[in-house]
């Protein structure tokens, strides 16, 4: 694990810590810390307050990806050994998708991204090897991402072989679940101009629902997520042809 790694991990732990007292956890100076600080600020994942490290606000997309950093990090590893060369693939927002963008670009992989996330393109956009097509709509601010009928007119310009996406949740009777219906709705219409979809999600999101149906089981080919996940879960899956893979 990386030192901006282990910091992630205590901020994300206690949500405010004092910058002399990473130093002291950490092993390092304080000019190290704030400069590790600086970078992750920069990356919009923690923000800076008066001698302070803090979590951003938690309807921000920042503060969703330094939930589980760790974890989601191993997930998004795993499923970038999938990506080949020149292949086009379709990313949804979320924190594990942002960060399997971000594994994909390090690769220096020729690959093109179609994404519906501001956020994502931002995220990536200092690696050259990797093309983004960044599909228009109404945006949200907190996700920062782009919804709605101009993103679902937008989409049905392309066909790829594989589009991934998070869920917030799970239930045996309504499937996959998200938070927010307009944009579960714009990413089962991504989901449609794809040979298969493959979920990235950390193993918590089957312990609780969401607030809006999403896929069917049916919908769904792979799920990427960690060791946390129960066997029971995986059977089910597994019972339903979906693949599950444990990173």
């Amino acid at each position: 694990m990386s030192r901006q790694e282990d910091i992630i991990a205590l901020v994300n732990q206690e949500k405010k810590v004092p910058v002399n007292s990473l130093a002291e956890k950490l092993g390092v100076s304080s000019v190290t810390i704030r400069k590790d600080l600086d970078k992750l600020e920069e990356r919009g994942i923690l923000h800076r307050e008066h001698g302070y490290a803090v979590i951003n606000n938690s309807d921000d997309i920042n503060f969703r990806l330094a939930q589980n950093y760790n974890l989601k990090r191993l997930i998004a590893q795993s499923a970038a050994e999938a990506i080949q060369d020149d292949d086009m693939i379709m990313i949804e927002s979320g924190s594990t998708c942002t960060l399997l963008a971000e594994e994909i670009a390090r690769s220096n992989k020729q690959v093109t991204i179609i994404t519906n996330s501001c956020f994502i393109a931002s995220y990536i956009r200092k690696y050259p090897s990797v093309r983004i097509i960044l599909l228009g709509g109404e945006y949200q601010k907190d996700s920062q991402v782009n919804i709605g009928p101009l993103v679902e007119q937008n989409v049905n310009n392309f066909f790829v072989d594989k589009f991934f996406v998070g869920i917030d949740g799970f239930d045996k009777e309504k499937g996959f679940m998200g938070t927010d219906i307009e944009r579960s709705q714009t990413a089962n219409t991504m989901r449609q101009i794809a040979r298969e979809t493959i979920i990235l999600t950390d193993s918590s999101k089957f312990q609780q629902r969401g607030r809006v149906a999403e896929f069917d089981l049916s919908d769904i080919a792979m799920i990427y997520t960690d060791k946390g996940i129960s066997e029971e879960s995986k059977a089910y899956f597994n019972s339903h042809q979906i693949e599950v893979v444990t990173a």
